[in-house]
């Protein structure tokens, strides 16, 4: 069995099944366009936000099923211990964490973790990431919510709501 994004001429097999090369190259891009995409939007853009109407589905708010003192807690704990970010102010009554994170190429990066009581079983996440400096960011700030993201939910998987 060839792997999915291995050429073998014009027909590729992938668990038994002949497919065309064109089915190959959009399996083997499917994951990688966005981010490639995300890199070149980021050549002009240094900024990047989630919210419940964005279009790219990663940037969609994620729900959790905690009350909002309890999903406060458990994010702002989460944030604490990842590497990499510096949390520089909590403001509990407003639902707002303001991370820092420097790049590898000095660069620094403004995060704000939005954290929105929406009933009082349900709370929901949003991140608004900024670079400073005058060039883009070349997808970094995408990156960073990804990140965070990943982190949240694994740490809060048991109260991950998919449909809210």
């Amino acid at each position: 069995m060839l792997s999915e994004c291995e050429n073998n001429g014009l027909l590729l097999s992938f668990m038994d099944t002949y497919l065309p090369v064109s089915i190959l190259i959009h399996r083997c891009w499917r994951g990688r366009w966005s981010l490639l995409k995300r890199t070149l939007i980021g050549l002009l853009r240094s900024f990047e936000q989630t919210g419940d109407k964005a279009k790219d589905p990663e940037l969609k708010s994620h729900y959790y099923k905690l009350s909002k003192d309890k999903a406060w807690d458990e994010v702002v704990s989460t944030l604490k211990k990842m590497q990499g970010y510096k949390v520089l102010h909590e403001v509990q009554s407003v639902g707002e964490i303001v991370l820092e994170k420097r790049t590898v190429t000095g660069r620094t990066m403004d995060i704000t973790v939005s954290i929105i009581g929406t009933n009082p079983l349900t709370t929901a996440v949003d991140i608004y990431s900024a670079s400073r400096g005058s060039f883009g960011d070349l997808g970094s700030n995408y990156r960073v919510i990804l990140d965070i993201y990943r982190t949240l939910d694994k740490k809060l998987a048991v109260y991950k709501v998919t449909n809210p």
